[in-house]
C-alpha cells in the first residue's frame, strides 16, 4: 500500500505539450507519415539503376570436336586417339556504346523524379500538419471551455449559497429557490459535455501522435487568443507561391516531363556495338579480330514516344497553371475568413464581454436586494453564459482559419 501510495502521482501525473513539442512528436511518430518518407528512399534507390552502364557480353565455343579422331605417334607410328586435334576454339567480348547521352538523361531523370517524391512527401506533411493542429486547437478550445464550465459552475453555487441564506431568512420564496436550484442542472450538463469533448479531442490528438498514453496522463498547452493584426494578403501571396510543396511539385514535372522527352529523342539514335574476339584454326595456332555492329534505323519505331512525351509537357503545364491558381484561391479564402472572425472578436472583447459581465454582476445584485425579478436574473446570466461561450467558439474558429492559412501558405506565417 506504502509502495502504491509513492507511485501514484508519478503513475497519474501529466505531461503537458506545447504545439512545437506536439508537432515535432508527430514527425517522428506518425506511421503515415513515416511511410510517406520510404518513397523518397526508394525514388534515391531508382537513381543508382538509372545511371549504371551496359554490362558487357562475353561468349565462348569450342567447334571441330571428332570423338573418333586417331592420329599416328610420331615416335611408335601407333594410332593415338585425339578428339581435339583440329578443334577451333573461339571467344569473343562485346560492348554496347550508348550514344545521345542516354545514360545520363536517366540519371537527370531519376534526380527529378526523386526532386518530386520530395515535394509531394512535403506536400502530405502539409495536409496531415493542419490535421495535427486543427486536433490541437480543438483540445485547447475544449480546456477553455471546460474551465468556463467550472467557473459557471463554482459562480452559480455561490449565488445558490447567498439565495439559500435569503431563503432562510424569509427574504426569498420557496418557488424561486426551487427555480433556482433547478438551473444549476444546465451548468452540469454544460460542464459534463465540456469534459466529453475535451477527451474526444485528446483522442484524436494522440491517434495522430500515434500515441498510447492514457488520456489522464496527457495534455497541452498554448495561448488559446487571437492576434490583432494579419500581413497585407499580397505577402500571403508571394509567401505561398515561394513555399507551397504541392505548386514545386508541379513545376519540377514540368522539368520532368522536358527530361522525359529529351530522352525519348535520345532512344531514337542508334547505339554500335563494338567486339573483339579470339581464336585458333589449325594450322592458325591463334588469332584475334574487331567488328562493330550498328543498327539501320529504316524505321523509327520511337516516333509515337516522342510526340506522347511532347504532349505530355504541355500537359504539365497546364497543371502547373491549375495549381498555381489553386494557390491563389486558398490564401485568398484562408485571408477572409481570418478577417471576418477578427472583425467578429474585436468587439466581443472591447465590448460585449465586459459588457455581458457588468449586466450579470449588476441583476444579481438587484435580484438578491429586490430590485429585479427572477426571470431577469436568469436570462442576464443565460445572455453571459451565451456571449463567453460564443467568445471561446470565435476564438476556436479564428485558430482554426490561421492553421487554415498556414497550409495555404506552406508553412507557418500565422501563429
Amino acid at each position: 500500500m506504502l509502495l502504491a501510495a509513492l507511485l501514484s502521482p508519478a503513475v497519474f501525473a501529466q505531461t503537458s505539450y506545447t504545439w512545437q513539442q506536439v508537432k515535432e512528436k508527430f514527425e517522428a511518430a506518425n506511421p503515415t507519415l513515416r511511410a510517406a518518407q520510404l518513397n523518397i528512399d526508394e525514388s534515391r534507390a531508382a537513381e543508382i539503376t538509372a545511371y549504371l552502364r551496359p554490362n558487357p557480353d562475353v561468349s565462348g565455343s569450342i567447334d571441330q570436336l571428332n570423338p573418333f579422331a586417331t592420329t599416328p605417334s610420331p615416335s611408335t607410328g601407333v594410332p593415338v586417339y585425339r578428339p581435339f586435334a583440329y578443334a577451333f576454339p573461339y571467344a569473343s567480348l562485346s560492348y554496347l556504346h550508348e550514344r545521345g547521352g542516354k545514360r545520363e538523361l536517366r540519371r537527370d531523370q531519376a534526380k527529378e523524379s526523386t526532386a518530386v517524391a520530395e515535394s509531394t512527401y512535403s506536400d502530405q506533411e502539409r495536409g496531415l500538419v493542419f490535421n495535427l493542429r486543427s486536433a490541437f486547437v480543438q483540445t485547447l478550445q475544449a480546456k477553455a471551455v471546460l474551465q468556463n464550465a467550472q467557473e459557471n459552475l463554482a459562480y452559480w453555487d455561490r449565488e445558490l449559497e447567498v439565495n439559500r441564506t435569503r431563503y432562510r431568512a424569509g427574504d426569498l420564496a420557496q418557488v424561486d429557490l426551487d427555480r433556482l436550484e433547478l438551473q444549476r442542472v444546465q451548468f452540469e450538463s454544460d460542464f459534463e459535455n465540456a469534459l466529453v469533448n475535451l477527451r474526444t479531442s485528446k483522442i484524436q490528438l494522440l491517434m495522430l501522435l500515434n500515441d498510447r498514453t492514457p488520456i489522464e496522463g496527457f495534455d497541452v498547452a498554448g495561448p488559446f487568443d487571437f492576434t490583432d493584426q494579419l500581413m497585407p494578403l499580397e505577402e500571403f501571396r508571394n509567401i505561398a507561391l515561394e513555399a507551397r510543396p504541392d505548386l514545386k511539385a508541379a513545376v519540377q514535372n514540368v522539368e520532368l516531363a522536358k527530361i522525359t522527352h529529351q530522352l525519348a529523342v535520345a532512344n531514337g539514335t542508334t547505339d554500335p556495338t563494338f567486339g573483339v574476339d579470339f581464336g585458333r584454326n589449325p594450322p592458325i595456332p591463334v588469332y584475334f579480330g574487331v567488328s562493330i555492329t550498328i543498327p539501320l534505323r529504316i524505321f523509327d519505331r520511337n516516333q509515337g514516344e516522342k510526340a506522347r512525351t511532347q504532349i505530355d509537357i504541355g500537359r504539365n503545364e497546364r497543371l502547373r497553371d491549375a495549381n498555381e491558381a489553386q494557390v491563389f484561391n486558398d490564401v485568398d479564402s484562408a485571408y477572409w475568413t481570418l478577417v471576418q472572425n477578427l472583425n467578429l472578436l474585436r468587439p466581443y472583447k472591447t465590448k460585449y464581454l465586459p459588457l455581458a459581465t457588468d449586466v450579470r454582476d449588476k441583476t444579481a445584485f438587484s435580484f438578491r436586494n429586490g430590485g429585479a425579478s427572477l426571470l431577469d436574473y436568469l436570462d442576464a446570466e443565460k445572455a453571459y453564459r451565451d456571449t463567453e461561450l460564443a467568445y471561446l467558439n470565435l476564438i476556436g474558429s479564428y485558430l482554426t482559419a490561421a492553421a487554415q492559412m498556414n497550409m495555404a501558405a506552406g508553412r507557418e506565417v500565422v501563429q
